[in-house]
């Protein structure tokens, strides 16, 4: 798609493509083997307590002696797609088709 080697510049190449240069020189980088170590933990924890929430997951790994902070574990939970079991709002709203006829 992008050929760096090209005569035309890339910002111009990016710009035919309606692409933003960032995502030419974009790197990711890899998981650390600690963040790994901490999420691999986290899944299982969070299938045996699937209500836990980032605030109680990270009292248990504290516990069992991660050093880690609460946005941290907010931040892979996000990544990893977990999010706590818990009641949402507005649960008890009747359904709109489920409406009742009522004649007088």
């Amino acid at each position: 798609m992008i050929d760096k080697t090209h005569a035309l510049p890339v910002a111009a190449q990016c710009r035919l493509l309606d692409i933003s240069r960032g995502c030419v020189y974009y790197r990711p980088v890899p998981v650390s083997a600690a963040d790994l170590a901490i999420m691999r933990r986290l899944d299982e924890l969070h299938l045996e307590h699937p209500t836990f929430g980032s605030r109680r997951l990270l009292v248990v790994l504290r516990r069992e002696g991660f050093d880690t902070g609460r946005q941290h574990v907010r931040t892979l939970m996000r990544r990893m797609g977990m999010e706590a079991i818990y009641r949402k709002r507005r649960t008890s709203l009747p359904n709109q088709a489920h409406r009742s006829i009522r004649t007088c």
